[in-house]
């Protein structure tokens, strides 16, 4: 028992540590190689990435000769197992179980959980009785159901990932029209904008894990503190307070556009600070903290130990759909906002633009998704072994 707790609190905090790893990467090259390509080279932006991506492959390649592969415990492949499971329930969901012919196969039926029950019927004959391991097992059926199970927070988290894209496009496009200057001479290139997010990130990490993680495990008695589920949740929550935080600073930008009469004036500086900005940034980054990292160890903890690397493509599927439905709905809105003449939401100038719109729109889908995300995560029942 005490083994299984000191593994999953490192496992949570191995997660908190990647994301920082990979937080400083890209806070380093939003800062010095932004700056590099604008003010000295694009060939040296580019060729400072390219030396050390070698340098990684090569310390890569001297790991893998020493790295220790993991004894798989089923020579099936998990794919065909899990498939089968599926076709056979599929195939069996008008019988039901018959006389059980031993204890050894009721003690087998009865271990199967209560969740996504239909699929307890792939261990089924098609006479009703049980087939034991000749065709799927157990295990085969409770592996389908911890992969299925992930399907709604899978949809659920959608609505965040949308969110997710804004921050390195429309974010960027409000950054540039404000004033940047840090000093006399030295102006904020807009994409180094998101480096707010890297440090908010880097920030809260080690407070997260150093911090709030023991305090909140003292009152829970959990080994992570507080479960992935919740902590993916109290993300989305971050996240819709940076869409409302967005929304209501676009509206004073816009403001003050008026006010100094530069509606039709899209490549003159608007007399407002970028620290404008930081709050939303800021936000972003503490609910990455929370639900990227969440989602990262959750996909990975919760799928069958074959298919972990699935986990983690599930994980990245979530950002990379989230990113296309972004597009969709902005080219919808796009559509439904340019005719008659009028000025699109997302007009070329952002002075006669509603952005505040499109963000308070966010904001509602947010809550809409993270409604949606409770109902599931209420319901869920974690693996044996996350559940401790």
């Amino acid at each position: 028992m005490g083994k299984i707790r000191r593994r999953v609190k490192a496992k949570s905090s191995f997660f908190n540590w990647w994301y920082f790893a990979i937080s400083v990467g890209i806070t380093v090259t939003l800062i010095v190689l932004v700056y590099i390509q604008e003010n000295l080279s694009w060939a040296l932006g580019f060729g400072i990435p390219c030396i050390v991506l070698v340098v990684a492959l090569l310390v890569f390649l001297l790991g893998s000769r020493t790295y220790r592969y993991s004894a798989k415990e089923n020579g099936k492949n998990p794919f065909m197992r899990i498939g089968r499971v599926i076709v056979r329930a599929i195939r069996n969901r008008q019988n039901t179980p018959s006389a059980i012919p031993s204890e050894e196969d009721a003690c087998q039926w009865r271990q199967c959980s209560e969740q996504l029950k239909f699929l307890n019927k792939a261990l089924l004959a098609p006479d009703g009785s049980l087939v034991g391991q000749n065709v799927c097992s157990v295990n085969d059926v409770e592996d389908t159901k911890a992969l299925l199970k992930i399907v709604p927070i899978w949809i659920t988290s959608l609505a965040y990932a949308i969110v997710f894209a804004q921050t390195s496009t429309f974010f960027t496009k409000q950054g540039a029209t404000l004033d940047r200057k840090i000093a006399s001479s030295f102006r904020v290139p807009a994409a180094t904008l998101q480096t707010f997010i890297g440090f908010s990130i880097m920030i809260f990490i080690p407070v997260y894990d150093r911090i709030v993680v023991p305090i909140s495990r003292r009152l829970t008695r959990k080994p992570s503190g507080i479960t992935m589920l919740q902590r993916i949740g109290s993300g989305m929550v971050f996240s819709m307070i940076s869409m409302v935080t967005a929304a209501l600073v676009e509206t004073k930008r816009l403001e003050a556009a008026k006010d100094n009469g530069l509606l039709d004036l899209p490549k003159v500086t608007i007399p407002m600070s970028i620290w404008w900005l930081a709050p939303q940034y800021i936000l972003c980054g503490v609910a990455d903290v929370l639900t990227i990292v969440g989602l990262q160890e959750f996909c990975y903890d919760q799928v069958p130990k074959e298919l972990r690397s699935l986990g983690i493509s599930i994980y990245l599927s979530i950002f990379g759909i989230g990113s296309f439905l972004s597009t969709f709905l902005i080219s919808t809105i796009n559509k439904a906002t340019s005719g008659d003449g009028q000025e699109s939401w997302f007009a070329n100038n952002l002075n006669r633009a509603h952005l505040d719109y499109f963000y308070w729109l966010l904001t509602g889908l947010s809550a809409l998704g993270f409604t949606a995300y409770l109902y599931f995560a209420r319901s869920y029942i974690y693996n044996k072994e996350s559940a401790i």
